[in-house]
């Protein structure tokens, strides 16, 4: 009973196993070649030099045959080395295309990315320039302020000195300038 369950659990195993090995796929795909008409067809003769004649053909034929499909099994070997080759080459081109695309693509970002850092680095120099051009107009504006501020003082200070002073305010007014 173990035995049989032992088996059992194999068979089992076996059926659901998910990789198929290629023992098996070699069983299931392979084409068996007809029958030889050599199995069975040896009758013995009574002369020994006939059996050896006959054994001899046999041998050659035999050797002739297994030399014909040794050549058809070269020959399909060379035409599943050429498939594989092809298909090698197939996907190198593949692989070399991609690559290309890929190198395509990655060129056109870097084309992108720098026309898109040229356009921020155009704005920034304007936003600069404008800057620059508002400083410079505030600066010239506060000297011209300045200017006219020295030049009302200048105009000030000329007419207060144009103005004639009584004698009696002159002593006042020279010592009020002096105390402050």
């Amino acid at each position: 009973m173990a035995n049989s369950f032992r088996t059992l659990s194999k068979t089992l195993t076996r059926s659901f196993s998910t990789k198929s090995s290629h023992h098996n796929h070699h069983q299931k795909t392979h084409k068996y070649l007809d029958p030889n008409s050599f199995l069975g067809s040896w009758k013995t003769p009574n002369d020994p030099k006939e059996a050896e004649k006959k054994l001899a053909l046999l041998r050659r034929d035999y050797a002739k045959q297994v030399k014909n499909v040794r050549k058809e099994y070269i020959h399909e070997m060379e035409l599943l080395r050429l498939e594989k080759l092809r298909k090698e080459e197939a996907r190198k081109e593949a692989i070399r295309v991609a690559n290309e695309e890929r190198k395509r693509l990655k060129a056109e970002a870097a084309k992108v990315r720098a026309q898109e850092r040229m356009v921020a680095e155009e704005e920034f120099r304007q936003t600069l320039l404008k800057e620059r051009a508002e400083k410079l107009e505030n600066w010239r504006m506060k000297r011209t302020l300045h200017e006219n501020k020295k030049k009302e003082a200048k105009d000030l200070v000329r007419r207060r000195s144009s103005i004639w002073i009584e004698e009696q305010e002159l002593e006042s007014k020279i010592f009020s300038a002096i105390v402050f």
